[in-house]
């Protein structure tokens, strides 16, 4: 097996070579070699004292220098000058003469330098043939390598200097997996699971807190909902959430309604598209549940404000109806979780699937799409004397369509919006991330 081939060196051209956390230990031996052959290295400061004892041979043996590798020698020559990348304005003046009078440099960088890392502002400052980059593995990939789990599928984002809002977004998509990069000067990991706890998701994520990966002293934990993060975190970390199956509660402990969002089971390949607690609290009283009677849940999602009417009122008859390949079985599911037993999950689109169903007190149509018209047109055939409907729409496109419907079929309308914030910490305080706004419209027959 050969050893890996001596990097070509150029005057006037930055070679910007990533490294792990473990700075020196983690480069490759003709790259420790050639450190010794260049006229200017700059790296961060904290790898700065380590460079210089290893430079002068103070720093490891002969092996660890590079010293005893395979392959030509270095030549005897005075160390490389060394200045600190921290202060971007005060590195740039420094490379600019280094590189004008041809000079070999070399810049040590964390990881790829072109992600999140120097590489940007290096090439605002110089012409991209003036630079060469040699990424090493990002954080992610090594966080991801460290628990075992393909990233393909992963999202991520960076709270660097950003407030979090980013971060509720993201989550509202509910995401298979998610790193974040964390800024240990606004919080760090605990802006995280603060955030993960505001939305209502903390039993729906797996939560890893991955520090100075690919140091020595690198540290991999999972932490249990609830689990207090270790007051020793190092800052250099950041944090994956990887989606999984929240528990099966104790139905008995669950509150009459509005329940979290992250209880809900959810369709694997759509995941969040559900109606979101506050949203669903506001759609169950629109509805005004009675005691007894049928409903239909159409485009029921993973079934989450027809089940809660049921724990509300056991004694109707809900008939849940979505299209998705798939639904039935999750719907069961979700049902089985909270203990309620609806009359009947229709894997089917509507309105071709209602004509099977005994006619309903209450409806309720979610989904989107352009055939909202034709559903509701199919349940007005049918909505019994005292009926309501009720239509959560995005648009007001929708509402203009099918607001005229409901008037047509002499049914008494009620229009509002409904807004909601959610805490969303922010330093040592909170601030409000919004959701979706979400129209409601409402029918009911004399």
């Amino acid at each position: 097996m050969g050893s890996e081939p001596e990097p070509e060196l150029e005057p006037a051209v930055l070679e910007v070579v990533g490294t792990d956390a473990s700075g020196l230990e983690g480069l490759s031996l003709p790259w420790r070699r050639r450190l010794r052959q260049v006229d200017l290295v700059a790296a961060p400061q904290r790898l700065l004292d380590p460079l210089r004892d290893w430079l002068d041979g103070s720093g490891g043996d002969a092996e660890a220098q590079g010293l005893d590798a395979p392959g030509p020698k270095p030549k005897p020559r005075s160390s490389p000058d060394l200045i600190p990348t921290d202060h971007p304005e005060e590195l740039v003046a420094r490379l600019r003469p280094a590189l004008a009078e041809r000079k070999q440099v070399l810049l040590l960088a964390s990881g790829d330098p072109l992600w999140f890392g120097i590489g940007r502002l290096l090439l605002q400052a110089f012409p991209p043939e003036q630079l060469r980059f040699h990424p090493a593995p990002t954080s992610l990939q090594l966080a991801f390598a460290r628990i075992g789990r393909p990233w393909q599928d992963a999202s991520w984002l960076s709270l660097h200097g950003r407030d979090p809002e980013p971060l509720a977004l993201a989550l509202q998509r509910r995401p298979a997996a998610l790193a974040v990069l964390c800024d240990p000067g606004a919080g760090g990991a605990d802006t995280v699971r603060r955030m993960l706890v505001a939305s209502g998701l903390e039993a729906a994520y797996a939560c890893w807190i991955c520090e100075r990966l690919g140091h020595p002293r690198e540290r991999v934990i999972r932490l249990a909902a609830g689990e207090p993060t270790p007051p020793d975190l190092d800052p250099l970390h950041l944090v994956l959430l990887v989606a999984t199956a929240p528990p099966c509660p104790d139905p008995a402990t669950l509150p009459l309604f509005g329940l979290a969002d992250g209880l809900w089971l959810q369709h694997p390949d759509h995941p969040g598209l559900m109606t979101k607690r506050e949203v669903r609290i506001q759609l169950l009283a629109d509805l005004d549940l009675p005691a007894t009677g049928v409903l239909w849940d159409i485009g029921a999602g993973v079934g989450s404000v027809g089940l809660e009417a049921l724990r509300l009122r056991p004694g109707l008859r809900l008939w849940a109806v979505e299209r998705r390949a798939g639904a039935a079985a999750l719907l069961a599911a979700n049902a089985a979780r909270l203990a309620v037993e609806p009359a009947g999950l229709l894997e089917a689109a509507a309105p071709a699937a209602l004509a099977q169903l005994p006619d309903p007190d209450r409806v309720l149509i979610g989904g989107g799409g352009q055939g909202r018209g034709a559903v509701l047109e199919a349940v007005l055939q049918r909505l019994r004397p005292n009926g309501v409907v009720v239509l959560p729409l995005a648009t007001l496109e929708g509402l203009a369509e099918l607001r005229t419907l409901l008037e047509r079929a002499g049914l008494a309308v009620r229009i509002s919006q409904l807004q909601v914030w959610r805490g969303a910490p922010l330093g040592d305080g909170t601030r409000l991330a919004p959701l979706n706004p979400v129209l409601v419209l409402v029918g009911q027959r004399a």
